[in-house]
């Protein structure tokens, strides 16, 4: 596979025979974790207790990560505004790392809601599933503004789509214009979210980024192989009221620029 820079090229670690023992001993305790507070989860949401229920799934992504043996490391911290959380995209792994810190719920795109693997992690973890399109622009407002008024932090990529965890993408102003509406600017916030992840020693530092056409399995079972894991790093920023920005493109940027300066790479917003 092309590199990030297209200069190289990148091959995911093999397991050696010790590896696929790792790959086991590390997966299995995830799944079932997951499948355990999966009960007490449902029973929450059933109750209309979703709050509780994302300490749930914030237990269960902690508990994840230790498994796999990828310390987190927290600084700053979580807005107590209802509103966004904004940050960098760059593996599968953001899911764990980012519920693990913070209760929240994700936004995506409805096809991620059919991705293998993904697509059911996504689920479990209450992700918020919209169209994006201008024709749903009305049921997005009401989406956001429901989930605002029960106080809940919702959390979107808006760089589109993963990166090799090394550089930040320019921000797409356009998935912030819902957050303007007059019954929403007022009410919500706006806090970027550096995720920096540092490879083990000696790979690569793109060790544990996932794009362009890399599979999903490969790649797990890449991360998942390795003996001694590198660590991954959070940096929760100043938060930004929407209302004290003119339109989205300058929160866009305000956004992109705080997410940026923790990054050792970033392009032009």
């Amino acid at each position: 596979m092309i590199g990030w820079d297209a200069q190289h090229e990148v091959t995911l670690d093999r397991p050696t025979p010790l590896g696929w023992i790792w790959v086991i001993v590390r997966f299995v305790p995830c799944v079932l974790t997951i499948m355990t507070l999966m009960v007490p989860l449902a029973l929450l949401r059933v109750a209309g207790f979703w709050r509780a229920g994302q300490l749930v799934v914030r237990l269960a992504c902690w508990m994840c990560l230790k498994f796999l043996g990828i310390p987190l490391i927290i600084k700053g911290l979580p807005m107590k505004h209802a509103g966004v959380v904004v940050a960098n995209h760059s593996s599968w792994l953001d899911i764990l790392t980012l519920n693990a810190c913070q209760k929240v719920f994700f936004v995506a795109k409805s096809e991620v809601r059919q991705w293998p693997a993904i697509g059911a992690m996504a689920r479990v973890v209450g992700t918020v599933f919209i169209n994006r399109k201008r024709g749903d622009a009305k049921v997005q407002h009401d989406l956001f503004l429901d989930h605002t008024n029960k106080g809940h932090k919702l959390l979107f990529f808006p760089e589109g789509t993963s990166t090799d965890g090394c550089h930040v993408l320019p921000f797409r102003s356009s998935l912030f214009q819902a957050f303007f509406a007059p019954d929403l600017a007022d009410l919500m916030w706006v806090q970027p979210v550096t995720v920096l992840y540092h490879a083990p020693s000696g790979k690569r530092a793109d060790y544990y980024g996932y794009w362009g056409e890399m599979g999903m399995l490969d790649h797990m079972i890449h991360v998942l192989s390795h003996l001694k894991q590198g660590h991954v790093e959070v940096v929760l920023h100043t938060p930004l009221k929407i209302a004290d920005f003119s339109d989205r493109k300058a929160l866009a940027n305000a956004a992109y620029e705080s997410v940026a300066g923790g990054m050792p790479n970033r392009l032009p917003n």
